[in-house]
């Protein structure tokens, strides 16, 4: 029989988190205070999107709730605190709105069952909203934009964050973890709070020292396709390791970690020069399509036409935040660009420059080069022969490998961590 959840808080984390735990078979209040927002959601309009998360809430409507109204918080077993925490562009979290719902939380939900802020919070906070008469705790939440739903209805492990670790887990909680069959791992808060940023700085160290060795290849004609199956192959590296060359971190929630860390380290004295080497170069990265524009295309151009598709930070959702395709196109503010993205709308990337196309091809439609910064699955359906018919130039700027260009030996492609083949027009 399963457990009676609240979810409070419907944007990214909170939605996601609860069609995660109707698949599990629980039911589920999604609670919000805006009234607005909770009528579109009982209307079926989401304000995010995610594979598979309107088709869940489908086929588990029997089991949901979408509510405003704080009684319905009392009918509740276990009640998760879990609005998305924004960052402003230097990854410094604002906690007002998560404080706001919590306190909403702390003085609504049922004396026996647990309050658990799911939010991301830095080390420190939640033991300052400890109080004995609350059952209170903090869970790690490892969801990943474009695989969100899929990793809340299969997580590797559960990290809970506890007042006292030695204690055992409220029955109600420990009976919904349960049921999701993995590891659960219970800590005192500030280790939970701090296993969190861990995670994301051993994935931006990966992430950044593929980044760097794949900037090498491509100076000494080196091929990094060519060397990650080695790294695979080493138990010490493994085969899940970030290991494909990226432009930089982007989304916020790596920043975010980052950001806190070097703060950390100021307050106390730590050395934290290694991470903040990899925020300098994730800058550098994030601008590697901008480079690679400004001194192998534009030089000589009069007029230039240039189509880009994709202006989401990652393929599979609609966020721009820090996105290495909305840096390249502010840095050319006296260049006009055809855009496609199938999920994000001009208007919301606030810039002047652009001009919005209803379809990728139309977009490459003139163009002396095509640059794919976002690796959306429909670009890799585009027959690269109707692409090369309808653009004015050979020129492709195609960091991820998105298209198949075998057959093609006159484009100029350009990907990361393959050598260049023809020299900079500066040189």
């Amino acid at each position: 029989m399963g457990v009676s959840v609240a979810y409070m808080g419907m944007t990214h984390l909170g939605l996601n988190s609860a069609a995660g735990a109707l698949a599990r078979g629980h039911k589920v209040i999604c609670f919000d205070p805006d009234i607005g927002l909770i009528e579109a959601l009982a209307d079926g309009r989401l304000p995010v999107h995610e594979p598979d998360l309107a088709e869940t809430f489908a086929e588990y409507r029997g089991q949901l709730k979408f509510s405003h109204d704080l009684d319905d918080l009392g009918s509740c077993d276990v009640v998760y605190v879990a609005p998305d925490v924004a960052t402003d562009d230097h990854g410094v979290s604002d906690l007002q709105s998560l404080v706001e719902i919590l306190s909403l939380a702390e003085h609504n939900a049922r004396e026996d069952a647990p309050v658990v802020i799911l939010s991301q919070v830095p080390p420190g906070f939640t033991r300052s909203r400890y109080r004995p008469d609350r059952l209170l705790y903090y869970q790690v939440e490892t969801l990943v934009f474009g695989r969100a739903v899929d990793r809340a209805r299969n997580p590797e492990r559960f990290i809970v964050g506890c007042a006292d670790p030695e204690q055992s887990l409220a029955p109600a909680l420990h009976a919904f973890l349960q049921s999701f069959d993995c590891p659960i791992l219970p800590m005192r808060f500030e280790s939970a709070e701090l296993a969190k940023i861990a995670i994301n700085c051993f994935l931006v160290a990966q992430v950044t020292t593929t980044n760097t060795l794949a900037e090498i290849c491509e100076e000494i004609g080196a091929n990094w396709d060519e060397i990650a199956p080695a790294l695979r192959l080493d138990e010490r590296i493994g085969t899940k390791a970030y290991l494909s060359p990226g432009l930089g971190i982007s989304g916020g929630n790596l920043e975010r970690d980052l950001a806190t860390v070097v703060s950390i380290g100021k307050v106390h004295d730590t050395d934290v020069g290694m991470i903040n080497s990899e925020v300098e170069n994730s800058s550098h990265r994030k601008m590697w399509a901008s480079r690679v524009l400004r001194d192998y295309v534009l030089l000589g151009l009069v007029d230039p036409k240039i189509a880009v598709w994709g202006l989401a930070y990652k393929k599979d959702t609609h966020s721009v935040k820090n996105s290495p395709s909305i840096a390249t196109l502010r840095s050319f503010p006296e260049t006009n660009f055809s855009v496609h993205d199938p999920m994000v709308k001009v208007p919301d990337t606030g810039l002047s420059n652009l001009i919005a196309c209803d379809d990728p091809i139309a977009a490459a439609d003139g163009a002396d080069c095509l640059m794919i910064l976002t690796p959306w699955d429909e670009y890799q359906a585009i027959d690269t022969q109707t692409l090369v018919s309808v653009m004015r130039g050979k020129t492709i700027i195609d960091p991820f490998g998105v298209l198949n260009v075998d057959g093609h030996p006159g484009l100029r492609v350009f990907r990361l961590g393959r050598p260049f083949s023809v020299g900079r027009q500066d040189a």
